[in-house]
């Protein structure tokens, strides 16, 4: 079976994949999601925790883990594995956190198959579904990330200090407010990575059915970004030519009577 040439991988739809790859791992080994959280208890400092794509925390997680105790709020048990912090009795199971890694490091090899690729025929259609199956693996991931802050925040430990907290759903980017915490969510380091790995996948399928290489790739946006406005003029052209056309009426007016006559 003929497999592509180094060369081959100066073309855009088989070189930015293999980036995508190496993106896709490496994001694993940096923060996905960064929480802050300012409280009376503690007057002057900040909590700061770092969750990453596996059961692992970073940061004030032990301050923090004390301060969410008294609404009765856990980080999930990840169950599958050994997490780095403690897990609560009455934390919510969450298994599939133990299983992130897989999936960045299932889109990460699916890449650099897609990339190998012995035809074009094969490498076109390797990149549509490559690019599609990513993109819903991480929508699946960030919706089942959200239920799962929200099924946190309404299964709220009865037995809390501070009773009578109505439930919640924190969310994944923006701020919130639990009784007298306010936290404030924003994505890590290791998310913009996966984000980034996505969009080189979104070029790659755009170029799909172009030998373009990477050497062209900076006059294919220059010329794409002075070719922008004569498009929007001639679009806006067509525009004014079909409001100033001469309007003819779909209808026929119907045909005056005439009069009877008589012989």
């Amino acid at each position: 079976m003929q497999r592509p040439t180094i060369d081959d991988f100066r073309e855009i739809r088989r070189g930015l994949p293999v980036g995508a790859a190496l993106l896709f791992v490496a994001a694993l080994a940096f923060p996905m999601w960064r929480i802050s959280v300012d409280a009376v208890q503690y007057p002057s400092t900040t909590l700061r925790v770092s969750l990453y794509a596996y059961p692992h925390l970073t940061g004030d997680f032990i301050e923090m883990a004390r301060l969410n105790h008294y609404v009765g709020f856990y980080f999930p048990d990840p169950v599958l594995v050994e997490p780095n912090f403690p897990v609560e009795e009455n934390a919510i199971d969450v298994p599939e956190w133990s299983l992130g890694p897989v999936a960045f490091i299932g889109v990460s090899l699916l890449s650099v198959f897609v990339a190998v690729a012995p035809t074009v025929d094969k490498l076109k259609r390797g990149l549509k579904y490559q690019f599609g199956g990513t993109v819903l693996v991480f929508t699946v991931m960030l919706a089942d990330i959200q239920y799962r802050l929200w099924e946190a925040g309404h299964t709220l430990d009865p037995g809390a200090p501070v009773m009578g907290v109505a439930g919640f759903t924190p969310p994944l980017w923006g701020q919130y407010q639990v009784a007298n915490i306010t936290s404030v969510s924003r994505f890590g380091l290791g998310a913009y990575m996966a984000a980034t790995a996505v969009g080189l996948l979104a070029v790659s399928y755009y170029y799909r059915d172009q030998a373009a290489t990477f050497d062209e790739l900076p006059a294919r946006i220059r010329n794409g970004l002075t070719g922008l406005p004569d498009a929007v003029r001639d679009r806006d052209d067509d525009t004014d030519d079909e409001e100033d056309a001469p309007h003819h009426p779909t209808t026929t007016a119907a045909e005056p009577d005439q009069p009877e006559t008589h012989s």
